[in-house]
């Protein structure tokens, strides 16, 4: 097992230097000037010249990268241009707020799409399998942007359950449960596809199983439905851990739009903001901690499933 995670750690250090090149490049060339962007069009040559200089940007692109990618590696991201910060003090408090949201949407994909899979996988004939494959369908094919949309318009606009945006009311207690109640309707929102994808692949792996010898031998031995279920269940489980850590993967990086409509302080709105006003070293720093975090949600599912079978550490 300590050879297999070495393995998958080498593995990772040319994927992050692959990832941060990229994206250092990308941020680098899109169009838009982060001087004018910052000081106006109207400033003065002297004023552009002092912050060209001090942003590096009048140095090549790799004489920059490498610079960067050496500080980054002792723990400085640089300083936020739009804001005049240290980016790592700007990205750690967003980096909670993000694993909040993630972690309550990560529920919501595990409890509704194995609940789900099973109802397709035991009934796939019948109403109930019917009925998954539907709400699964439909979970996958809707528009994450639309239906947080729709989500606000019904629950907050006009039954007015449910907070809107934000992480507690302004005039509120402040608590865990104000806290809960702004993370209903974000935390749905991000959770619908990969719910659906969840589903479809349990209810698959479950199918396969309880189809297959093994069921039809454990029924042979006497043993109850609940049981013959149980030992199903153990045997699907990695199909589930697989598809489970690529959704936890993709809530990580992909709860961009999510945070942004509701005003959810992470780092997908930071980055957002970011972009907006061209802060470079807050993009570059924003996607350097959404890689690492990215990579090791990956190599902890890999170190998860090479512990339930022992077949993958080869």
């Amino acid at each position: 097992m300590t050879g297999f995670l070495r393995r998958r750690l080498l593995l990772a250090v040319p994927t992050l230097l692959g990832v941060t090149a990229v994206v250092y490049a990308t941020v680098a060339l899109v169009p838009g000037d982060p001087v004018s962007a910052f000081l106006g069009p109207g400033a003065p040559p002297e004023a552009r010249r002092e912050l060209t200089e001090r942003l590096g940007l009048d140095r090549a692109l790799p004489v920059r990268y490498a610079e960067w990618l050496g500080h980054a590696l002792t723990g400085d991201l640089g300083t936020s241009v739009s804001n005049q910060r240290p980016v790592s003090a700007l990205l750690l408090p967003a980096l909670g707020q993000t694993l909040t949201l993630t972690a309550a949407a990560f529920l919501l994909v595990l409890l509704g799409g194995t609940a789900l899979g099973a109802l397709g996988a035991l009934r796939p004939h019948g109403p109930g399998g019917r009925l998954s494959g539907a709400l699964s369908t439909l979970a996958v094919s809707a528009p994450q942007y639309s239906v947080a949309l729709l989500l606000i318009a019904v629950f907050s606009v006009q039954l007015r359950w449910l907070p809107a945006g934000g992480t507690h009311d302004v005039f509120g207690s402040g608590g865990p449960a104000d806290l809960v109640r702004h993370l209903v309707l974000p935390a749905l929102a991000a959770a619908l596809v990969p719910l659906g994808l969840t589903a479809r692949v349990f209810r698959a792996a479950l199918g396969s199983v309880l189809a297959g010898d093994l069921a039809d031998g454990l029924r042979a031995r006497g043993l109850g439905r609940a049981a013959v279920l149980r030992h199903c269940v153990h045997n699907a489980s990695p199909a589930l851990l697989t598809i489970g850590g690529l959704q936890l993967a993709y809530l990580l990086e992909g709860v961009v739009f999510v945070e942004t409509l509701f005003a959810w302080p992470g780092i997908g709105r930071l980055l957002y903001d970011g972009l907006t006003a061209r802060d470079l070293p807050l993009v570059q720093g924003g996607v350097l901690v959404v890689a690492v975090a990215f990579v090791g949600v990956n190599i902890l599912v890999d170190a998860a499933h090479a512990a339930i079978d022992p077949r993958v550490r080869s």
